[in-house]
């Protein structure tokens, strides 16, 4: 019963440590995220109306 135990205190120590974290985005870094995607996409339609004005 002892071994059982160590066994079983030993196997759920090493699910721990391979178990990762993720990093977790605060609400700042994906209004960030969402500014950056959406300029990025006004430059895109500058460019093709650039274009088709040429």
């Amino acid at each position: 019963m002892k071994k059982l135990s160590y066994l079983f205190i030993a196997l759920f120590s090493l699910s721990l440590l391979t178990t990762s974290c993720r990093e977790q985005k605060s609400t700042g870094d994906k209004i960030e995220d969402a500014i950056d995607d959406a300029g990025d996409a006004v430059e895109d339609v500058a460019d093709d109306v650039e274009d088709a004005v040429n």
